[in-house]
């Protein structure tokens, strides 16, 4: 036996869990695929995507050397999220990394192509595992406790409205995840005496038709998806014409203009995916594979509306923020 052909079986024989993925990198031109579904657009979500990009990186999957990654962009567009994932189910890759909705779509196309998660707001209610301790299925990741998170988003939004008695919910009820959101801050606002209103909305074009629906209401709790994330500017104006103090669960709704927003950081979860993703590619399987639960949780404040909407931040609120924009 040849000395190279020697090495590379006992390298095998050293570390099985490898060997299906190590032959087939052997084979010319074929390397180990990720099927990288984006819920939104390349260019809005690139921040996400570089950080799982580099992370895989330094684990030993370089782009275009050691592994392949084939893109594709829902670009907010929920009824695309079927049709994507039925054409990743068809290619086979060796995993496919995909986010919240997305995710549900992606499990439901194959029960055999591996799924990483890279974000979920609640993936045991959504179906997407077993448990977090044991996901027992195809699909594992990180859940962004969107479910959990309700309550503290209120008990935010009453500290800076203290006079807070109507709460406007904004959700899209065609998004599994939004379903437990809305389940879960219509319970957090009936556990403090609030009344609830809730306007729901199916795609861009009901959104101004769900603030008209509000009526009189002192705040507004928006819940995380990609068709209001799109339309995230368009949210935050129709906010502001209202006079309605919001909450959101990302950053980037702040950056375009609403209050504030508290959240699991987005961009930590997806580089954190891409362990998940190196474990699969090395032989191990989601069902084994506890799904992770974030480690940052960041408050960002936009003082400019703030000022806007005449309200006052107090100094202590300002100084728990992980960051204020003016």
């Amino acid at each position: 036996m040849k000395r190279r052909e020697f090495l590379f079986c006992v390298a095998a024989a050293a570390a099985p869990t490898v060997w299906p993925f190590a032959a087939r990198a052997q084979q010319p031109g074929r390397l180990p695929t990720i099927g990288y579904l984006g819920a939104h657009s390349a260019t809005s979500q690139s921040k996400w995507t570089a950080a799982f990009v580099q992370r895989l990186a330094e684990l030993g999957w370089v782009e275009g050397r050691t592994v392949t990654i084939e893109y594709r962009w829902a670009e907010g567009r929920m009824e695309r999220h079927a049709e994507l994932a039925a054409e990743f189910a068809r290619l086979k890759p060796d995993v496919i990394v995909t986010a919240g909705a997305a995710a549900v779509a992606a499990r439901r196309a194959t029960s055999v192509v591996p799924i990483v998660f890279a974000v979920s707001g609640d993936p045991v209610g959504t179906g997407l595992v077993g448990s977090l301790a044991r996901p027992g299925g195809n699909a594992t990741g990180l859940s962004a406790q969107a479910t959990d998170l309700t309550g503290k988003r209120l008990d935010l939004l009453r500290e800076l409205v203290p006079g807070l008695r109507r709460l406007a919910i904004l959700g899209n009820t065609a998004n599994p995840t939004t379903v437990q959101e809305l389940a879960g801050i219509q319970a957090a606002a009936g556990r403090v005496g609030l009344e609830a209103v809730t306007s729901e909305f199916r795609g861009a074009d009901d959104i101004a038709g769900a603030f008209e629906a509000f009526g009189r209401a002192d705040a507004l709790y928006v819940c995380t998806e990609p068709v209001a994330y799109t339309n995230r500017a368009r949210i935050d104006a129709l906010a502001l014409e209202a006079r309605l103090p919001a909450i959101f669960g990302l950053r980037e709704f702040v950056e375009a203009g609403g209050l504030m927003s508290y959240g699991a950081d987005v961009k930590d979860l997806y580089r954190r995916s891409a362990d998940f993703v190196d474990k699969i590619l090395r032989g191990a399987k989601p069902a084994d594979i506890p799904v992770g639960e974030p480690t940052k949780f960041n408050l960002i404040v936009n003082r400019t509306t703030a000022k806007t909407l005449g309200l006052t931040i107090p100094d202590p609120f300002l100084r728990r923020a992980d960051e204020v924009i003016d």
